[in-house]
């Protein structure tokens, strides 16, 4: 079964927000909601409404602020879940003026469930401590981890250029076919990735960028 993908892009870093839904049930889930204006959150609520979908969750790549600002606009909207791994529940309290906390933790190996689709959690720490992949039947949404021909940034306070390699790799072990939807700028394909990205392919010592 293949995942339904609609792309939002929001705030002053251009953050790629997906509304990913199940042809099936119509059940969807809302993908790092980093919007800063209404007009934003608008568009997204338009497109959920007239496809009829049903909100299950909010997910968090990670919890720097580009990825989550509008959790609390949308967990209050929908009556939902936030999920964002363990390890950067706090950015979402930090970042915000906001005083909420996530509703489910998420760890390596979890499952979301989307209708039919499942979409299984790959911790991939470097970017931020608690920065997870998340991988389904035919792709995988890489928050700031993997960018088309390029990786997310590690010279932010708690990056690792040590963990994103290990994180690299884990990346490097799934199937080429897999579409990639990054948490900034184009999609891609991990054989692609494997194919063309020097941080990947070895070609450069440069992990920071």
């Amino acid at each position: 079964m293949f995942m339904q993908v609609e792309t939002f892009i929001v705030g002053m870093l251009s953050t790629n927000c997906y509304v990913a839904s199940s042809h099936q049930t119509n059940d969807a889930i809302i993908i790092d909601p980093g919007l800063e204006m209404s007009v934003e959150a608008q568009s997204v609520v338009d497109y959920i409404s007239k496809a009829g979908l049903k909100v299950k969750f909010i997910v968090n790549t990670h919890g720097h602020s580009d990825h989550v600002e509008g959790d609390l606009y949308f967990q209050q909207k929908y009556h939902v879940p936030i999920c964002i791994h363990t390890l950067d529940a706090r950015f979402i309290t930090e970042s915000t003026d906001n005083n909420f906390q996530s509703n489910l933790m998420l760890e390596d190996g979890n499952v979301i469930n989307c209708g039919q689709e499942v979409l299984k959690v790959l911790h991939t720490p470097g970017h931020t401590p608690g920065s997870i992949c998340l991988v389904g039947e035919n792709l995988v949404f890489s928050g700031d981890t993997l960018f088309a021909g390029s990786i997310g940034r590690t010279d932010f306070p708690e990056g690792s250029n040590s963990d994103m390699r290990l994180s690299l790799q884990k990346l490097v072990e799934l199937p080429d076919y897999l579409i990639v939807y990054p948490g900034h700028g184009e999609i891609t394909m991990i054989g692609e990735e494997k194919r063309i990205n020097p941080f990947i392919n070895n070609k450069s010592k440069n992990i920071f960028f």
